[in-house]
């Protein structure tokens, strides 16, 4: 008898502990969905109101019914392989979605978590990096390259100490179209490549001409390295990819090459488009080409620079990098040929871009830049007047891509115009 009792005992006991176990684990991965699904929630940043809530939900829907006729037939002819588009109104994300497929003879089809590498959207990152550390007073636009760069040289001695964090930052050093950029894409470390500007003969005296650069453009990450202590790689991650939880957004190859939601480069072949290999240029020159991500990652990065999140950068700091240092001359760029362009700048690692609409003369601002790399092509552009940001991510490099901004503008612009007069006739 006293053998049975001591069993039942030893049974509750067991019992007793593994109901607490079980409860313990229980709430802990309660714990973890419940954080997963605020991280998701509050990303998208839609509206808490009812009334405001089903306005943004017709207009999402509205949004994904003209992307998807839009993206169908670009598809259908054959100019589009697979795209990850993001569209930003005001604090929310309306749209992170895909469009197409990963890869041309497969059927997994693109999302929003679908990643692409940028190109040279990277360059609109560095210089919003470049921003961050000057408004902690770390660096400065006047500082010269040379001082941070002891054996950087451009021609003669007092073309050198004259060359400036801006300059190379607007393109404006003095130095050939892409001196250098063969160098980038073979691979050469960034000292190794400026060393050689010595050899380089200048077209101008610095901050006199637009001259589009990545060697020289990429310096700018060997300088802010010097400047905080940091790579490049580590300063991004900690000052934008990790607090705005871009959390697929990386910098580098071995990471890129696990990916395993990824859309494959595409070349043009006669009956269409080959999906291609992944290469790894561009990763000794993050600054300029160097940065891999998706369209919700981007969407969060648009709200960024809008200024939703002044916790991490105030709209003033922002703005430095959008200030207009140069102006682009003449029209034969495609973005000069744009519906009511007006004219063009190069900040800080973003194009500028003024333009009119209709019968009206006041002028509005677009932030851009657009991004080919390794056969992808990627187009971002920021309206700050309407707090909109529309980026495009395309893996072939697609006829579109010189007007599928303006050509997602008008959709925008076109169903939030039908949804507002809905909206005033309910009232």
């Amino acid at each position: 008898m006293q053998k049975y009792k001591i069993l039942i005992a030893s049974a509750l006991i067991v019992f007793t502990l593994s109901a607490l176990t079980s409860r313990v684990f229980r709430s802990e991965s309660e714990t973890k969905v419940q954080k997963a699904e605020t991280a998701v929630t509050t990303a998208d940043k839609a509206p808490r109101n009812t009334k405001d809530s089903h306005l943004y939900e017709s207009r999402q829907k509205d949004l994904q019914i003209a992307l998807n006729a839009y993206f169908k037939k670009a598809i259908a002819n054959g100019d589009v392989v697979g795209a990850g588009v993001s569209i930003v109104k005001g604090d929310s994300i309306m749209i992170s979605e895909g469009f197409g497929r990963k890869n041309s003879v497969e059927s997994s089809t693109v999302n929003g978590e679908t990643v692409f590498r940028l190109g040279s959207l990277s360059k609109g990152f560095a210089g919003m990096l470049a921003a961050n550390i000057k408004d902690e007073g770390k660096i400065n636009w006047t500082d010269r390259v040379s001082d941070y760069l002891p054996e950087f040289e451009l021609g003669d001695g007092s073309n050198t100490k004259n060359v400036t964090l801006a300059n190379i930052l607007s393109h404006t050093s003095g130095t050939p179209y892409h001196s250098y950029t063969n160098l980038v894409e073979a691979g050469l470390p960034l000292n190794d490549i400026a060393k050689r500007f010595k050899e380089v003969m200048p077209i101008s005296k610095p901050g006199i001409m637009y001259s589009y650069q990545n060697a020289m453009f990429a310096l700018c990450g060997e300088m802010m390295k010097k400047a905080t202590g940091k790579k490049i790689n580590t300063l991004l991650d900690d000052r934008f990819f990790k607090p705005l939880e871009m959390c697929t957004t990386t910098t580098n190859f071995e990471t890129l090459t696990h990916e395993l939601n990824i859309a494959m480069p595409h070349v043009r072949i006669r009956n269409g488009w080959r999906a291609a290999h992944i290469r790894d240029n561009y990763y000794n020159a993050i600054a300029a080409g160097g940065i891999s991500s998706n369209a919700h990652d981007m969407g969060r990065w648009m709200r960024f620079l809008l200024g939703h999140n002044p916790e991490i950068m105030k709209s003033s700091a922002i703005g430095e990098a959008f200030n207009p240092f140069i102006e682009i001359s003449g029209h034969s760029k495609y973005y000069q040929r744009w519906p009511g362009h007006t004219r063009s700048y190069y900040g800080f690692g973003w194009r500028i871009h003024k333009f009119t609409e209709g019968d009206a003369t006041y002028e509005k601002t677009i932030w851009h830049h657009g991004g080919s790399v390794n056969n992808y092509r990627n187009e971002i552009a920021v309206y700050p007047e309407a707090d909109l940001g529309i980026c495009v991510l395309l893996n072939n490099n697609s006829p579109i891509a010189k007007t599928v901004i303006p050509d997602l503008y008008e959709i925008v612009k076109k169903v939030y115009k039908e949804e507002e007069a809905t909206t005033r006739k309910m009232l």
